[in-house]
């Protein structure tokens, strides 16, 4: 693993950064040494980390879809952008505001039957409501494969874009998750092993892993599958869409 020197812990990890031309979400960060000021000049030292890229996380948490192999359904890459610019959901909801649940649901149905029918990917919507309040937006289609993407990103901009569409017509604070096929069961089985990998790696070392960014549904998956462990702490870090979780060690036990 590469080992990145500077004055601070700061500007180490900033000089590894800037040299793997990667941000910090991307990355594995070991803390090896703090910086030390030495005495009279004598016996000072950079602090010392080391950054390895994200691997394993990104390509195990991709689920295949199970009836649009890649080769028969291949995922176009222009897929994603029209996910995002198919139907502004601040000018959708322009008209819309103070709605009740049932009104701001029904509504959020025709949003989302609306873009994936301008992507050129029409989808069934039917909705479904969870015992813990949330909302799953089930979007069924002949092509699934295009409307989750690669590593989830199509379905993630979805998401994102029912999230924000409720926040403007409901009355409420709402919770919604978008899914396509088993796509989000697969994903939460993937994220739980994910914890606990992680979770083991923090105890050996007694360093903070940075993972990749992810929807606030899933990010609360991984906070939930170690809410027990005494010895693990969580938060997230950036800004949406981009947020993404910290799991560290609990410093009364380090």
């Amino acid at each position: 693993m590469p080992v990145y020197e500077g004055p601070t812990i700061d500007e180490a990890i900033s000089n590894g950064l800037h040299a793997l031309g990667l941000k910090k979400e991307a990355v594995e960060i070991e803390i090896l040494m703090d910086a030390k000021k030495g005495f009279l000049g004598m016996g000072k030292k950079d602090a010392r980390v080391s950054i390895e890229p994200i691997k394993v996380e990104e390509a195990e948490a991709t689920p295949e879809p199970v009836k649009e192999p890649a080769k028969e359904q291949p995922v176009k890459p222009e897929l994603e952008a029209k996910a995002k610019e198919a139907a502004d959901p601040v000018d959708s909801a322009s008209q819309l505001v103070e709605l009740d649940e049932d009104e701001a649901i029904k509504e959020l149905a025709l949003y989302l039957t609306n873009i994936t029918s301008d992507m050129g990917v029409p989808a069934l919507v039917k909705i479904q409501h969870e015992t813990n309040g949330l909302i799953v937006m089930n979007l069924e289609t002949s092509k699934q494969g295009m409307l989750i993407g690669k590593h989830g990103k199509i379905l993630n901009a979805l998401q994102y874009l029912a999230q924000v569409f409720l926040h403007r017509v409901a009355k409420e604070k709402l919770s919604v998750v978008v899914n396509v096929g088993n796509y989000r069961q697969k994903r939460e089985e993937v994220l739980t092993r994910l914890a606990q990998r992680t979770a083991e790696k923090v105890k050996e070392t007694g360093r903070p892993v940075f993972l990749e960014p992810m929807p606030a549904f899933e990010r609360k998956m991984i906070h939930s599958a170690l809410s027990k462990d005494e010895y693990i702490k969580t938060h997230s870090e950036g800004e949406d869409p981009y947020r993404y979780l910290v799991v560290e060690p609990a410093k009364k036990y380090f």
